[in-house]
């Protein structure tokens, strides 16, 4: 990565900005080889990614102000997992994943100890159902509720003729019982929001800052 930072004329220009959507595209064609590619695509899309970090290592190297490099990066990345997992570095003792995860988050708790909200540290730049769900966590923990109900607003004749599935769309999001029937379900959803001249992806971002909002006020409340 240095002789190539040192010796290619389009690497020197590039900084850590301009390398955010490489970033984003890979990540996304690692995502593929996990979810439906060979053996051989994962290696490859990993060694892909990899590329990405060492790039970004190599960049911040080289700052005038704060440098670091990948063995910074590496050792910074040990030092946090060892915290995190001291029930195979420490004396503590967990049984069951559900254990792990206590120490784990104990130990994040930790690190993350000036963070004011539940809030802190969630990208808002993650997709939106993977936006949704950690969100949905967050809110559990300062007691916020966020169900509605499900076919609020949307009559059975839209659903059925927005779908286009040969199925009910009321039905696959109340009874889906496995992700299959979830992303049909989702699928469905979408189809209502396209048939109504809806954007799916503004409708669930807005009710997510209203679920944020709710979050926040908790957490005033709390104080």
């Amino acid at each position: 990565m240095r002789a190539v930072r040192d010796r290619c004329v389009w690497t020197q220009q590039i900084d850590h900005r301009a390398l955010v959507p490489y970033l984003v595209e890979e990540s996304a064609e690692l995502i593929d080889a996990v979810e439906d590619g060979s053996r051989d695509e994962l290696r490859e899309e990993l060694g892909d990614l990899l590329w990405q970090v060492l790039f970004h290592a190599e960049i911040a190297s080289r700052d005038a102000d704060e440098p670091f490099d990948i063995d910074d990066v590496a050792r910074g990345l040990t030092d946090k997992m060892v915290r995190r997992h001291p029930h195979v570095f420490g004396d503590a003792v967990a049984n069951t994943p559900e254990e792990v995860l206590v120490h784990w988050n104990a130990a994040k708790a930790a690190e993350k100890s000036a963070r004011t909200s539940v809030l802190d540290g969630v990208s808002e730049r993650m997709p939106s159902l993977a936006l949704a769900q950690k969100l949905l966590s967050k809110a559990g923990q300062v007691g916020v509720s966020a169900s509605a109900p499900s076919n609020q607003g949307i009559s059975s004749e839209t659903e059925g003729g927005a779908t286009g599935l040969g199925g009910d769309a009321r039905s696959g999001r109340d009874d889906a019982t496995t992700e299959a029937e979830l992303g049909d379900a989702l699928l469905a959803l979408v189809a209502t929001a396209r048939a109504n001249g809806w954007d799916a992806e503004r409708a669930l971002r807005e009710r997510l800052r209203a679920l944020e909002r709710d979050i926040r006020a908790a957490e005033s409340i709390g104080r």
